[in-house]
């Protein structure tokens, strides 16, 4: 249980002043106390109120530095003159008042100067900003007061507070890479998509990666929602990254470069988290070496994800983005225990970035991978993508088959739509949750899609059996389950239910029921610590392995995961490593540390009910290949919203930017 000295975070009012450590109350919000494993935090002022735990804390130094913040964004932005006039005003009368020189009048135009910023700010941070600066003012008038009276500096006005800050948003936070998506949406507000690609690209090379086969977790936590419908945020960034490629600007357009600094990172593995890591390392001056078993870069999302979901020449464009800032991609180079322990000497870090590429067993009766008819999901996306994106192998031809996939993931809704379009006569997923899971686990857009082009769906099933004759597969026998939910709200149980076992006659049965990464390539003497998942077990946060200069980012540190967890893994790897090669110390740096602990406390309030917009705006919906058409070819099934839906789509944005700062001891 947190318990502050004061706070008033979301209006609930925590006042332990005057009392004895002892006797402090809790709060039941979820406040944030600590910073990292050095720094505990003495106050924590944002876009909802503030929360004091240190009662030698100078508030009016508090308020000062906050304010300063948000006067160096207003004056950035100048959006409207409530958010910029304000910003000059706030910072100006606060500090004149903490350094002794402020006049009985200045507090009183102070809290005017708040709630004229409040009801006439154009965007969200102009007006929430003087929420925690009016608490102050309302619960602690006597320091300012006195700073008024007595004409004296406030207590810390000439010392350094030691803040740490971040500008955030709800939808910034939800994404797993921090995507600033106010930044690039309000490019398109202004109709400049080249900028939007660019605001994108500061924290995700790969733009039209994450603008087709995202899972957009940012939209969930969209505060348009409130109103009508969240903002339809990955189809925005594909606008810029489009218009981007249109004018053959991609190659080359590497942000600036720092010198080189001397030092070398081998990358395992030319996937999303390969090619991030070697894009920001690059851009810092580091030499980068990407090693790639496959004969093409871009690891699983090129050989596993179709064609009709993410284009090959799109990607291409990411990856030729991501390589411009200097990294090498070696092909056709698989790496072993052996050629780590020579990329130990001859790098100054290593990443481990390899994915996860082996297909796991369904585990029933009869499961035999040399049947005839029995595909991994892995194997048989290979097949299908080498083939329609390279000529590389031969066709997949399921023509008058019946195919049976198990899964409820990404994979296994690449296998069956990929199915259908190599002529199976029937399309059959077999998933043991529900439907609503099964969209959790991938999208409402994917799942529906996948139904109209006619995959049949049958839920809370297994394969218990598989029958074959004469080496191949013939039927399979099926559970039925029970999901139970559970009384502490943990995941629901599932209960076989006896006595209603189903047959499905079928020709192939392909487990996509998860991955998990080859270790076999650790040498033995690294003693590299591995999770109870058997992947790379690290902090999470720094990601670093228990191997002193080894890194691990993506599938292989986590399991399979979606394309924008793996890319924000590799960012912050990259930066932590950029770190370590520079000082030997292994440690996120204060915005990474922010990051953190906003997600951990969480930005958006999914009870808020906000106020001064208007609602009854319909999201915009991009066009889709019709299903009779796309399930006979590999084409792109996602046309993309049209410029002028996008530009009116931008519009319907709150920009819902929030300060965060935190005071830290230390």
């Amino acid at each position: 249980m947190i318990k502050p000295w004061f706070s008033a975070w979301r209006g609930a009012i925590v006042d332990n002043r005057g009392k004895p450590s002892d006797e402090y109350v809790a709060t039941a919000l979820k406040l944030p106390n600590v910073f990292d494993d050095r720094r505990s935090i003495r106050a924590f002022i944002g876009w909802d109120g503030v929360a004091i735990f240190d009662d030698g804390l100078d508030v009016a130094r508090l308020a000062c530095d906050y304010a300063l913040q948000y006067q160096n964004y207003s004056q950035a932005c100048g959006r409207c003159v409530p958010g910029r006039t304000g910003g000059r005003i706030l910072y100006d009368l606060l500090d004149k008042i903490a350094r002794g020189e402020g006049e009985e009048d200045d507090i009183k135009r102070l809290k005017s100067a708040c709630l004229l910023m409040q009801s006439s700010s154009k965007c969200e941070i102009g007006r929430t900003t003087p929420k925690a600066i009016l608490q102050l003012l309302e619960y602690f008038p006597k320091t300012f007061n006195d700073c008024v009276t007595s004409r004296r500096k406030s207590a810390e006005y000439d010392r350094d507070l030691n803040v740490a800050v971040k500008i955030t948003a709800p939808c910034s936070d939800a994404c797993p890479d921090r995507v600033d998506i106010p930044s690039y949406i309000e490019a398109l507000k202004d109709r400049l998509p080249q900028k939007s690609v660019e605001e994108t690209r500061k924290a995700m090379p790969l733009a039209h990666v994450c603008s087709r086969v995202c899972p957009h977790p940012c939209e969930d936590s969209c505060r348009r929602s409130r109103f009508d419908e969240p903002i339809s945020i990955m189809e925005l960034k594909r606008i810029g990254a489009d218009y981007d490629d249109k004018r053959a600007q991609s190659a080359n357009r590497a942000a600036a470069k720092q010198a080189p600094i001397g030092k070398k990172v081998a990358i395992v593995g030319a996937g999303p988290a390969g090619l991030t890591a070697g894009y920001y390392l690059g851009l810092s001056g580091v030499e980068c070496d990407i090693f790639e078993a496959l004969p093409v870069a871009g690891g699983e999302v090129m050989v596993g994800v179709p064609e009709y979901r993410m284009p090959k020449a799109k990607y291409l464009s990411d990856i030729n983005f991501a390589a411009s800032s200097g990294a090498r991609i070696h092909l056709n180079s698989p790496i072993d225990a052996a050629k780590l322990i020579e990329l130990e000497k001859t790098h100054d870090a290593i990443l481990l970035s390899f994915g996860a590429r082996l297909s796991k067993k369904l585990h029933c009766e009869n499961e035999d991978e040399s049947l005839k008819g029995y595909w991994s999901a892995i194997d048989f996306l290979d097949q299908v993508n080498l083939w329609e994106k390279f000529a590389i192998g031969s066709p997949v031809d399921f023509t008058g088959k019946t195919v049976v996939c198990v899964g409820g993931g990404f994979t296994s809704m690449d296998v069956v739509r990929c199915a259908v379009r190599a002529g199976a006569k029937r399309v059959v997923m077999l998933y043991r949750r529900s439907e609503r899971v099964i969209v959790q686990n991938t999208s409402e857009e994917e799942y529906h899609e996948a139904k109209e082009e006619g995959v049949e769906f049958i839920f809370r099933a297994a394969i218990a059996k598989i029958v074959s004759e004469n080496g191949a597969i013939k039927k399979v026998v099926c559970n039925r389950f029970k999901m139970l939910e559970s009384a502490d709200g943990s995941r629901p149980q599932l209960t076989k239910l006896e006595g209603q076992d189903f047959e499905l006659e079928c020709d192939y049965v392909i487990p996509a029921v998860s991955q998990e990464p080859d270790l076999s390539l650790l040498p033995k003497e690294w003693n590299i610590d591995l999770t109870s998942w058997g992947t790379i077990r690290t902090d999470g946060k720094t990601f670093a392995t228990s191997r002193r200069g080894v890194f691990s980012a993506g599938d292989c540190e986590y399991g399979p995961m979606t394309i924008v967890n793996a890319v924000g893994q590799a960012r912050r790897a990259a930066s932590v490593m950029l770190n370590y090669l520079k000082t030997g110390e292994i440690r996120r740096n204060d915005d990474e540390a922010m990051e953190d602990l906003l997600r951990a406390f969480r930005v958006f309030d999914k009870d808020e009910k906000p106020s001064g917009y208007l609602g009854g705006f319909a999201r915009a919906a991009s066009q889709k290949l019709p299903a009779e058409i796309r399930k006979t070819n590999c084409d792109e099934v996602n046309f993309g919203l049209s410029r002028k839906a996008a530009f009116a789509e931008a519009d319907r944005c709150m920009r819902c930017y929030y300060i965060a700062l935190a005071a830290l001891n230390g």
